[in-house]
């Protein structure tokens, strides 16, 4: 295990100052080419050097024919040049002095015998300089806390805290639209490759010590250094929550691996075995994989299993009660003094039962304060779910009806959705040992669930999804005092 994040070999490649870029031009419909034009579309501070044998200026930045032409040794290289030169071009890294690198060309072990050869040759070259590089055959890194991006898709939304390290390259490159729609951002993406010099586990202790990172998640095809595996996620699990999604336990997944990255797979009850003995949360899909790390990047450990559900429609709540129920979690009776307590504030028709179903609204102001903290005072209450319907759609009738002008009503409607989310946010404060989760059926680019999602409050798309990540936190903080009482007994 790494000390500290500077001892990583992946440091200088995450955090570079400057960067020698191979296979840049200023044909722009090129890999290299787009992938310097993400770089400077995020406003990357560093130094840029394109390499390039003929052109004297690339994408407005001076151009060197060779490395060794570069005025400095650079922090970084990255290498995306047809495959048969990639080795002399890293060698020439090596005799500049460059000590790191990303090799985004393919071609390698993934391509068969004389692939295989190839990258023999590539990791005898990095031997002999001391480099250290991801790849081949990856798409590197994307760090926008320092606005780094040399993939080739743009980054959307801000830098947050979601850690990826990935056997897919794709995935560190497509996921930036998914993870800003869904109120996260990566602290760091990290796509390994063919892992000849860098592999998976050097990414999880780069995360591990990572401060920008609040949740790890990996997305595997295969693991070569099982022990090494094991003994970082184990320690790691100790302080910070890992989520993973293995793709290689069926024979179809072993087979896109192999042809993939050249990883060599086992079956899923090994790597579920794995996964437990180290704290890991695993994941089925990619929806689950961020959906987990959303939940474990914002809310508390909770106390126990007893979720209470407010819902204003009886169809959303017993789906929510059905879903609880399926992933583990239970609907505690809510108290007498509970149930008094909620009366004056619902309708004579709503159900003070556990869904709490309030049938409609009478005052929307207490639906997102008053309510929910009596249900949270509750001791048999460990979580809250709440379901939302956009308010907007009544807001604005009621604003309409009160005699705002018409246009005013737009801003007005947006001032108390703001409102009301300060005000559901507030009870993270009020109640922060209990876990606070919201689900709508409609976008998550409305208002409120927008605005919810910045403040840092879980909301997803349908019950199922969020009681499966309820479950998926009450998992982890299980397995991390495991693990502990392992060590310590």
């Amino acid at each position: 295990m790494i000390r500290s994040i500077h001892e990583s070999p992946l440091y200088s490649i995450v955090n570079p100052t400057s960067i020698a870029f191979f296979g840049a031009s200023n044909t722009f419909m090129r890999m290299g080419s787009i992938m310097l034009s993400s770089v400077q579309a995020l406003g990357y501070e560093g130094k840029i050097f394109p390499i390039h044998p003929s052109e004297k200026e690339v994408r407005g930045l001076t151009a060197y024919a060779s490395i060794l032409d570069v005025p400095e040794i650079p922090d970084l290289a990255i290498i995306v040049l047809p495959t048969e030169i990639v080795c002399r071009t890293l060698d020439d890294c090596g005799k500049k002095g460059i000590r790191h690198a990303i090799v985004v060309s393919g071609g390698f072990r993934e391509a068969g015998p004389e692939g295989a050869k190839l990258q023999k040759e590539l990791e005898s070259i990095a031997r002999r300089h001391g480099i250290r590089f991801l790849g081949p055959n990856c798409l590197g890194v994307a760090n926008p806390h320092i606005k780094l991006n040399p993939t080739p898709i743009k980054a959307e939304g801000p830098a947050g805290f979601v850690g990826l390290a990935s056997q897919s390259g794709s995935f560190i490159t497509q996921m930036f639209n998914y993870l800003h729609r869904h109120g996260m951002g990566f602290s760091a993406a990290l796509s390994v490759g063919n892992e000849a010099s860098i592999d998976i586990v050097d990414c999880l202790e780069y995360l591990g010590a990572c401060p920008n990172t609040k949740v790890i998640t990996l997305y595997i095809e295969g693991i070569n250094r099982g022990d090494k595996f094991v003994e970082a996620a184990k320690a790691i699990a100790l302080h910070k929550p890992i989520v993973a999604l293995y793709v290689g336990g069926s024979e179809a997944g072993k087979k896109a691996g192999l042809s993939h990255t050249g990883s060599l797979s086992g079956p899923n009850e090994i790597y579920d075995g794995i996964f437990k003995q180290c704290g890991i949360i695993r994941a089925q899909t990619l929806t689950e994989l961020f959906d987990y790390a959303l939940a474990l990047g914002t809310l508390p450990p909770p106390k126990g299993n007893g979720v209470v559900i407010q819902t204003h429609s009886g169809g959303p709540g017993a789906t929510a009660a059905d879903a609880c129920g399926r992933s583990g979690l239970t609907l505690p009776r809510l108290s007498q003094e509970t149930a008094e307590r909620l009366k004056p504030l619902i309708p004579k028709t709503a159900s003070t039962a556990n869904p709490v179903d309030m049938t409609f609204s009478k005052n929307h102001s207490e639906d997102y304060f008053n309510i929910p903290d009596i249900l949270l005072q509750d001791d048999q209450v460990d979580m809250l779910l709440a379901y939302f319907v956009s308010p907007s759609l009544f807001i604005e009738r009621i604003l309409l009806e009160m005699g705002i002008e018409e246009d005013l009503i737009p801003a007005e409607s947006d001032k108390l959705i703001s409102d009301y989310a300060d005000k559901f946010f507030s009870l993270t404060r009020l109640h922060p040992d209990k876990p606070i989760v919201g689900f709508t059926y409609r976008s998550l680019q409305e208002k409120m669930a927008r605005t919810l999602l910045n403040r840092g409050i879980p909301v997803y798309q349908d019950p199922e999804r969020a009681a499966r990540s309820m479950a998926a936190v009450k998992a982890y903080y299980k397995r991390r005092d495991e693990i502990k009482s392992d060590a310590t007994g």
